[in-house]
């Protein structure tokens, strides 16, 4: 059997389970603790370390196991439950996860994908403050709507507070993809689409390094705009769009609405599965899915936007 690591992550502490059976073992995620949850790894010599998404708790250990050469996966807490439940496993402790996360690793073996980098993760940060800014302020100004006359001018003032701030951050996105020449060049492949604007493309950049390097299909199925068929027997279900990262689909369906009026090649596909009937959220997804795959093959092939002859 191959051996495999699985590693349950909290805030304070890093259980870990091997197989085959091994002394399953916990330790604290901190500095020291990371340093001796890596030496007992390296001495296992596990075929795969898989661990769940935490909200950021797992990022330490899981680029300092990277860094030592093991490989590593991060996986989505709720695919590992439904393989739990599978095996009809319902008791739910630290340690028994970590020793399940083990037998997902080893029955599933999830893809390895490279981590981010010290320079990714501090944009990654900047990115998702912005969005809590941004978010901040769309209820701050629903607030303003149904305030009443004294408190007004306190949140106008909070909210002019954090257009200054969401504009510090942008200043400093743009500054460090810039710095970087090979950002640079895919920034100005983005931005040469009609309809990809500075907040999609910093966004793509930094929160789907994938983009470029996976197929149509693959890529597509990652942001969660692909659909997935329904079908048993005779029966053909309706399809739809399941999982993928949100964060991706919200700036690009703000894209895509600005591409179909703009961008010819959107505009033309738009107008054609409206003439086919199809209705609104049909139209926009599979446009939103067109979109994502040209800016694909675009990063690819290393060339610019170039519309196709009506």
């Amino acid at each position: 059997m191959n051996k495999s690591a699985g590693i349950d992550v909290s805030k304070q502490s890093l259980e870990c389970g091997l197989l085959p059976e091994g002394p399953a073992f916990s330790v604290n995620n901190d500095e020291n603790g990371i340093i001796d949850l890596v030496e007992r790894l390296k001495r296992f010599g596990p075929e795969r370390v898989v661990l769940e998404a935490s909200g950021g708790f797992e990022t330490a250990a899981a680029s300092a196991i990277a860094a030592a050469g093991l490989p590593v996966a991060v996986v989505n807490a709720r695919q590992v439950r439904d393989f739990a439940r599978a095996k009809g496993l319902l008791a739910k402790t630290d340690r028994l996860d970590a020793q399940l996360l083990a037998q997902f690793a080893a029955a599933v073996c999830p893809p390895l994908r490279a981590l981010r980098d010290e320079q990714q993760q501090a944009l990654a940060e900047l990115l998702t403050r912005r969005r809590q800014l941004v978010a901040m302020r769309a209820q701050e100004a629903t607030r303003l709507q149904q305030a009443s006359a004294p408190l007004r001018p306190q949140i106008k003032q909070h909210i002019g507070w954090l257009d200054e701030r969401i504009e510090e951050l942008d200043v400093d996105l743009r500054a460090q993809l810039r710095s970087s020449e090979a950002w640079k060049i895919k920034e100005n492949l983005l931005r040469s689409v009609p309809g990809v604007g500075r907040v999609t493309c910093t966004t793509l950049l930094i929160a789907l390094p994938e983009l470029g390097h996976l197929s149509h299909k693959q890529i597509a199925a990652l942001v969660g705009v692909a659909p997935f068929a329904r079908d048993s027997g005779k029966h053909r279900g309706k399809r739809a769009i399941w999982g993928g990262r949100a964060q991706i689909r919200c700036v690009l369906y703000m894209a895509t609405l600005t591409a179909i009026r703009c961008n010819s090649v959107l505009k033309r596909f738009r107008q054609r599965l409206q003439a086919a009937g199809k209705p609104f959220k049909v139209v926009i997804v599979a446009c939103m899915r067109k979109l994502l795959i040209i800016l694909n093959a675009m990063l690819r092939d290393n060339q610019p936007w170039t519309p196709s002859p009506a």
